[in-house]
């Protein structure tokens, strides 16, 4: 096997590092061969002074051979995509004990990314618009920490919910994915409360289930319904009020829209699964299977540092410079006394 080449992994900018080793090494050479240095003790400590630059210097462009392996990784068979509703609806207060619907979509995404571990992971939220936030990854920590920052649209941009929003995205994603890789499984998973406010009648989402081979609509929400707080994207220290019903005067209540959540899910080929806060989402992941998840036996190995080399005779003409300093400083108080000592003669 061809070794690999050393590389560079420099604690500062090398630019930076050139500048001031640069400085630093001209102005100890300026002092060695300053006139009247001769050879004597103090152009000995300029010389260890300016090899000590240089070892500074190498010693933070940190001089590494690279790892000889790469990370394990898993490779499965399945894409699954995370559909999300962030309008204003989903912080209606009716998840478990009067919690954001957003709370439950948070906890079943990362539930169900979890117990498909191995697959290649999406995340799509739509309100006013679509917005692709994870593209495929098996990096599950990154769709974690997306979809632990999920948060409902700013509510002053609200123009009225519609479900079919994410259709003509997902149409575009899911068939380049089916053309790309059609060795591959594609999960689609629906996350919402079918609650449509735009005043017109939602699409179909029809054209999707050539290109799904699985997966479910979410349903959140209740009858009963509940009260949303408003958004504005920026924490000002103030309880935020809850969105007005203009009609009424009163607070605005969503409610799900179950029979439109089972259209969707009828038009993918999925079923439809009402979600709450008392039940599990394993119903959600029954019959998929990820496949075989490999991952390569050897472990990565840690790449080869060597700054240490140049470390060791730095750190000993560190001291040996120390040790100059603090005779010189004794030579120099010993001094100062005999003078301090001396009787003057007036005569």
């Amino acid at each position: 096997m061809e070794a690999a080449p050393m590389i560079l992994d420099p604690v500062l900018p090398v630019w930076a590092l050139v500048i001031v080793g640069g400085a630093l090494a001209v102005f100890a050479i300026v002092q060695l061969v300053a006139p009247g240095r001769g050879r004597g003790r103090g152009r000995w400590m300029w010389l260890s002074r300016l090899v000590m630059v240089l070892l500074l210097v190498l010693v933070a462009l940190r001089p590494t051979l690279p790892a000889s392996t790469l990370p394990p990784a898993a490779s499965g068979d399945v894409d699954v995509y995370f559909v999300v509703d962030t309008t204003s609806s989903m912080a209606a207060e009716d998840w478990g004990d009067g919690e954001p619907r957003l709370t439950g979509v948070r906890e079943d995404i990362l539930t169900i990314a979890e117990t498909l571990i191995g697959a290649r992971v999406s995340l799509v939220t739509f309100d006013a618009v679509t917005v692709h936030r994870v593209p495929l990854t098996t990096d599950v920590s990154a769709l974690a920490q997306a979809t632990r920052a999920l948060e409902q649209e700013i509510t002053t941009y609200s123009a009225g919910s519609s479900i079919d929003e994410p259709v003509d995205y997902l149409t575009d994603i899911l068939t380049t994915d089916a053309s790309e890789n059609p060795e591959r499984s594609r999960i689609l998973y629906y996350l919402g409360d079918g609650e449509q406010t735009s005043g017109q009648a939602p699409g179909s989402f029809a054209e999707l289930a050539a290109a799904v081979d699985g997966g479910a609509v979410l349903g959140y929400g209740t009858d009963a319904g509940g009260p949303m707080k408003q958004y504005t994207g920026y924490d000002d220290g103030t309880e935020p009020g809850y969105i007005q019903d203009y009609s009424t005067g009163a607070d605005a209540i969503s409610r799900i829209n179950e029979r439109a959540l089972g259209t969707i899910a009828d038009e993918l080929g999925v079923p439809y699964i009402h979600r709450d806060a008392d039940s599990s989402v394993a119903e959600a992941t029954e019959g998929i299977r990820v496949g075989n998840v490999e991952t390569p036996d050897e472990v990565p190995a840690s790449p080869g540092e060597f700054y240490w080399i140049a470390a060791i005779p730095l750190a000993a003409l560190a001291l040996l410079e120390l040790a100059w300093m603090l005779s010189t400083v004794l030579r120099s108080g010993a001094g100062g006394r005999i003078r301090t000592g001396r009787r003057v003669s007036h005569g």
